[in-house]
């Protein structure tokens, strides 16, 4: 990794985006084996890509393997392209993109590990997919050698970035990193230089198949003076406390331009146990596009209020619903299986 700053910057999702990259779920530990699992997961991968192209291109993923079975689940407005996948988890094997000031795009080609080497993991296509995206977008890549997810960073194209110890420092991921090594990294590939560290990810999240402390379950900045926390109201969750501790280092924090923080709640969803133990529902796990928020929804109560106070946090937007149960049973959320490709505009 280089300390020489090179000029890129990596946009807010709020910015105009040119499209946003999706996989298309290959056979495997987490998609499922059996066809019924395989099916489930598809069609939920899938309802999220239809969902987002009513607003702005999506170009899915597909594995060599898939390429007879995709067309039965998307339709002729999502564009399809052979890739080699693993999985599907698009916001963590693929690049993040970033823009200069001249508005050339970029590609930050992070390492990729399989969230640490899980057992259960497998990696060795999903490595090489963040440069095929940079190739098929036409741009720059960006190679870093921090073994780093998409999922695991937030940014709010102001400066400030969100960080966990448990991901960036993972002994599994980058054996004895200092704090500040990383910190160099965000500044040099995404021009991020006020960095939040939160304390972990969501309790669900550091079982067996987590990731081990995703921010983009617990926090997601809005602007670069608001952030909005999940919010586990129910004290009997694990998640209650860790909520509690999160919004603790943000009261303390600041934003880039040093003032305090603009903190809004999402509230968890009331549903709070599935067939395997705590479940880590959350409204944060959303995608803001071009005129519109995709959030996910697991027909639940509290799935009213989320939607309002996203319409508030994105006015002039419209809140487009995805049941997201498939996709949260399998690890992760709408958030976890996209990624934007932002315009390219002068900064």
């Amino acid at each position: 990794m280089s300390d020489v700053l090179t000029g890129w910057r990596m946009p807010a999702e709020t910015v105009a985006q040119e499209r946003v990259w999706m996989g298309f779920p290959p056979a495997g530990p987490t998609a499922g084996e059996s066809a019924e699992a395989l099916d489930e997961a598809r069609r939920a991968w899938c309802a999220v890509a239809h969902a987002i192209a009513e607003f702005q291109p999506v170009t899915l993923l597909v594995d060599p393997a898939d390429e007879a079975v995709a067309p039965r689940y998307v339709s002729s407005a999502i564009e399809r392209v052979t890739v080699p996948l693993d999985d599907a988890w698009l916001r963590d094997i693929g690049p993040s993109f970033v823009l200069d000031d001249d508005g050339a795009l970029g590609a930050v080609n992070w390492r990729f590990n399989g969230w640490g080497e899980r057992e259960w993991a497998h990696w060795g296509k999903d490595d090489r997919v963040a440069a095929a995206i940079a190739e098929l977008a036409g741009a720059r890549r960006i190679d870093s050698r921090l073994v780093n997810e998409g999922g695991g960073i937030a940014v709010d194209g102001a400066g400030t970035v969100l960080l966990t110890d448990s991901v960036q420092r993972d002994p599994r991921r980058n054996p004895g990193i200092s704090r500040a090594r990383v910190e160099a990294e965000m500044a040099r590939t995404l021009g991020a230089d006020n960095p939040i560290w939160l304390p972990r990810g969501l309790h669900r999240d550091a079982e067996q198949f987590g990731t081990f402390g995703h921010v983009d379950i617990i926090a997601a900045l809005v602007s670069p003076d608001c952030v909005v926390v999940h919010d586990q109201r129910d004290a009997s969750h694990p998640d209650h406390a860790i909520c509690r501790q999160t919004m603790d280092v943000l009261a303390w924090a600041t934003t880039a331009d040093g003032k305090a923080w603009r903190i809004a709640r999402l509230p968890a969803p009331e549903t709070l146990r599935d067939a395997h133990g705590f479940v880590d529902y959350s409204y944060i796990n959303h995608l803001p596009i071009n005129g519109a928020v995709i959030v996910p929804t697991f027909d639940d109560p509290a799935d009213t209020e989320a939607a309002a106070i996203l319409a508030e946090l994105y006015p002039g937007r419209r809140i487009v619903g995805v049941d997201a149960r498939a996709i949260f049973a399998r690890g992760g959320g709408v958030h976890c299986i996209t990624q934007q490709q932002p315009r390219r505009e002068p900064m």
